[in-house]
């Protein structure tokens, strides 16, 4: 089965299962690493060898060329570690939050705000 679940949640979410964990695996793996300094600077001198290490699939590498968090999500990233990846490209949960709202950081923030929810 697809793991397209917006009939059953909230669009711009996706349901992270053992599904797709297992798609994941490899790039969260390697989102974890940016934890680590030394690992930050490995991607950013090349990016693609750093992709092969972890045995990314086509669309991976693809999504992470193209710095397209939403593709990620659909290609099993867990948001936990994807947010070490974000933060590579200075982006911030809110920054995603709005990515997968479809709307700007501003007003997913004034969404957050009128809602009670604040900073995140």
């Amino acid at each position: 089965m697809a793991s397209n679940y917006t009939d059953r949640h909230f669009q711009g979410t996706y349901l992270f299962d053992g599904q797709m964990a297992k798609k994941g695996y490899g790039l969260n793996k390697m989102c974890y690493t940016f934890n680590e300094q030394v690992a930050r600077d490995e991607f950013n001198t090349d990016p693609n060898a750093y992709c092969d290490k972890f045995k990314l699939s086509a669309a991976q590498k693809d999504a992470i060329h193209n710095k397209d968090i939403i593709a990620l999500l659909r290609e099993g990233g867990s948001i936990y570690y994807l947010a070490k990846f974000a933060g590579l490209l200075k982006l911030n949960m809110q920054d995603i939050g709005g990515l997968q709202t479809g709307m700007t950081t501003d007003a997913f923030k004034a969404m957050l705000e009128k809602n009670g929810r604040g900073e995140i």
